[in-house]
């Protein structure tokens, strides 16, 4: 197994915000607070739509870090082109601390597939790493297809007739399709979406055959609406022991994506601690905790300078990947 193939290795209502009176954080603990910072709310954008695993989970964890900030942690949620969207922004957005972003996977792809002005390691600054995703592949409830092995099967009987929703084009589940395709020498058509509350809609109206993603699909699952096949974690989850992994059913491939928090270049480095200290200290909260085990995430913990050595390495992982399906550098 190669480095590249290593590292490979329904929802909640969306609300604008949310706030907390003086009232209610009784007995929450000390608000943390440098000098006057932060005194409004701070913005977290999120480059997914409402209703996916990574929203409800960023919004529970920002009614936690609400409590600890004595000021409302608000959710933007800037779906399209698989996530990159926050990243992108944060290069023009005023650098005091007021805006942060989510930070997944896909961001460091983007030196190998686009033409940017900007450096995902060098113009960022990184508060925490969170969590990571809990990959699958899964089928409508009706589909005739009960195993990995015969959607194989399938793709091999009729190449390209299978179609495999996700969040957009480049995406970390793209990505790891088309590697899967090429080491099954299967042909599948991808269909990219805006975000997992498109996609799902898609399958379940039979629209397209799969969904590659990330646990939104639990409750899918749990329901019988939905068949998962396979899931890309090293260890079975404990909540769909029959369920094979990827390395079950024969492919060296383990996919867990790592992603956290992060803000504009330049903001000061007091006001990025602090958010760090409040980030970290909400996600030990129980409530958030309990947001994780519903989609079988689990904490991914890295301070600020292990997660920015994570996004140095992870753009020469990720170039090595592209590199090796064949994808067209820009230069």
């Amino acid at each position: 197994m190669n480095n590249a193939q290593k590292y490979i290795q329904g929802g909640l209502k969306a609300a604008a915000g949310m706030a907390f009176s003086m009232t209610a954080l009784m007995g929450a603990g000390p608000a943390l607070a440098s000098d006057d910072y932060p005194d409004r709310a701070i913005h977290v954008q999120v480059g997914f739509s409402p209703g996916g695993a990574t929203d409800i989970v960023v919004r529970t964890l920002a009614e936690e870090a609400s409590k600890i900030l004595d000021v409302p942690v608000v959710i933007d949620n800037k779906p399209g082109a698989g996530g990159v969207m926050p990243a992108q922004n944060m290069q023009h957005a005023k650098a005091d601390g007021y805006t942060t972003g989510i930070v997944p996977l896909s961001v460091y792809r983007l030196p190998y597939t686009m033409k940017i002005d900007w450096d995902p390691v060098d113009d960022l600054e990184y508060i925490i790493g969170i969590t990571g995703y809990t990959w699958g592949l899964v089928v409508s409830g009706d589909s005739p297809i009960n195993s990995f092995e015969e959607y194989v099967e399938y793709a091999k009987e009729n190449p390209g007739e299978i179609t495999y929703g996700t969040v957009g084009t480049l995406s970390t589940q793209h990505i790891t399709m088309e590697n899967i395709s090429k080491l099954l020498d299967i042909e599948l058509t991808h269909v990219p979406y805006k975000g997992v509350s498109d996609a799902i809609p898609a399958l379940m109206g039979g629209h397209i055959m799969s969904v590659a993603d990330a646990s939104s699909w639990v409750p899918y699952v749990e329901s019988g609406d939905m068949k998962l096949l396979v899931v890309w974690t090293e260890d079975r989850l404990d909540s769909f022991p029959d369920v094979p992994t990827l390395q079950d059913v024969g492919i060296d491939m383990v996919q867990t994506s790592p992603w956290g928090l992060a803000a504009p270049k330049g903001t000061p480095k007091e006001r990025v601690q602090l958010l760090h200290d409040a980030f970290k200290q909400a996600m030990d909260s129980p409530k958030f905790l309990e947001s994780l085990k519903q989609f079988d995430m689990d904490i991914q913990y890295m301070d600020s300078e292990q997660y920015r050595a994570f996004a140095k390495e992870a753009i020469e992982t990720e170039s090595a990947i592209l590199e090796e399906m064949g994808a067209e550098k820009l230069q």
